[in-house]
């Protein structure tokens, strides 16, 4: 059996009036339209509700899935530790899923558990389901750091699990949007923040999940959500499937945007109608690899070399000698290099050198992005399969200079070294998200494994950026 339905819920723990202490009347419209989920939920009479949350942990390279035969809570944190909460988890539809990611290659499962009570992720929404609705079992799932595709594929993953159980399941895709819409939330305000929001609303009352798949990572990272790859799993779940879709309320009055929608699948003759113009991932990834040829179109020496070496490397074996039609300062000028990896807008690898190590800048670039890819502890290994949709950047290092503070340092043109001892972190400059000084020192600190207390030296740099 499909997916009864699926909906988007926010989780402010004032929502809650044992919490809110009245302050939840300022969202009123949020609270309408959770209680008119809720009912909706009783009258459908799921026996199992599957609750997607981030404030569970959260692995960068996992989907981590509760184990166990339950878990409590409570809102205790928040000030309400006389509301609580209690899940029986349904054990069955566990297994099935991490059963079928396994089979399917996505890594998913219920090890790693840090902390068994229930997070305000699910007991939010639990608190307005419960009101109406009490007879079902539950699933808590976590989110991961992985990239957009294999996220929309886990949904598959669950759909698919769903279908082999016959549960009557209703998913709950649990996030706030932004944090940033003004300063009253959390952080502080950024235009993004209602950029991505418009984007993400505009999305669910379409049910045009390809519009979600695509919205850059640098919107999402200036936008400071915690709902956006809860919903792509969402989208998942839906692949290929007719559905109604219904933006039942939106407003951020505290700085936080509270989404609330509807999806139902459509059915049409048994079984589901199934609709391939809504194959959402294909479409996705025809796109990415589109425009990953448009970019190596306009690539320039530089980054084509760093290219041919990475894709030489992983289909023949062996490392691309230098070619010998570069142009003349990439065969006699030397210099430090760093080779940027992006799939799909998200860093996929990056290694550098601070000085040279090659006889020429060629050669540190077919060294270094072997290295980025092949090397960065960050990430597996690229593989053959990702090298159509990859984007290079190099970055080509100019004259180390020390300093004496960092007023002489600049985020959008030098980037710096940081050294204490024999420990050294560097940042490049002008990246994205990355808009002051102190973030910078402090982020390459933390590259060098440089403690607070410890006393630092700080260089500049400037780099020939080709990107």
């Amino acid at each position: 059996m499909p997916i009864l339905k699926a909906f988007v819920f926010p989780h402010p723990p004032l929502a809650v009036p044992a919490v809110g202490g009245g302050k939840e009347k300022e969202i009123k419209n949020t609270l309408a339209a959770l209680d008119e989920a809720a009912r909706e939920i009783n009258r459908l009479k799921p026996e199992t509700i599957l609750f997607i949350t981030p404030h569970n942990v959260v692995y960068a390279d996992y989907f981590h899935i509760s184990p166990e035969s339950g878990a409590k809570g409570d809102l205790a944190r928040f000030g309400a530790s006389s509301v609580k909460f209690s899940a029986k988890y349904d054990q069955e539809l566990v297994d099935e899923i991490a059963k079928t990611a396994y089979e399917r290659i996505i890594p998913a499962g219920t090890q790693g558990e840090k902390d068994k009570n229930l997070d305000h992720g699910m007991t939010v929404p639990m608190w307005f389901i419960n009101k109406f609705y009490q007879q079902y079992k539950s699933l808590r799932i976590s989110p991961s750091g992985l990239d957009v595709a294999t996220h929309y594929r886990f949904g598959q993953c669950i759909n698919h699990a769903i279908k082999e159980t016959g549960r009557k399941v209703v998913l709950i895709a649990s996030g706030d949007l932004s944090h940033s819409l003004s300063d009253k939330g959390p952080y502080s305000f950024a235009p993004e923040g209602a950029i991505f929001d418009e984007e993400v609303t505009k999305a669910l009352a379409s049910g045009d999940f390809l519009k979600l798949l695509r919205i850059p990572e640098s919107l999402r990272e200036k936008a400071a959500e915690c709902g956006y790859n809860p919903l792509l799993i969402l989208a998942g779940c839906f692949d290929k499937t007719s559905v109604s879709a219904k933006l039942l309320s939106y407003e951020g009055p505290f700085g936080v945007g509270y989404c609330v929608a509807g999806i139902t699948p459509l059915a049409g003759n048994t079984p589901l109608e199934t609709d391939n113009e809504r194959d959402f991932l294909t479409r996705y990834n025809e796109i990415a690899i589109s425009e990953a040829l448009s970019l190596k179109d306009n690539e320039d020496a530089y980054r084509s070399l760093a290219r041919q070496s990475l894709e030489y490397v992983i289909t023949e074996g062996k490392q691309l000698p230098v070619p010998s039609d570069l142009p003349e300062e990439l065969l006699t000028k030397k210099a430090g290099v760093f080779v940027t990896l992006y799939k799909q807008g998200r860093l996929r690898g990056c290694i550098g050198t601070i000085a040279p190590t090659c006889d020429c800048i060629a050669s540190e670039i077919i060294r270094n992005a072997i290295s980025a890819g092949l090397n960065d502890t960050r990430f597996d290994p690229v593989k053959r399969a990702e090298l159509p949709y990859l984007n290079y950047k190099v970055d080509v290092l100019g004259e180390i200079e020390s300093i004496s503070g960092p007023e002489e340092l600049d985020v959008k043109r030098y980037g710096v070294i940081v050294t204490a001892g024999e420990k050294r972190g560097l940042l490049l400059p002008n990246l994205d998200g990355i808009d002051t000084v102190s973030e910078q020192i402090e982020i390459a600190r933390k590259k060098g494994g440089i403690l607070d207390h410890e006393q630092i030296i700080l260089e500049r740099f400037e780099v020939i950026r080709h990107e």
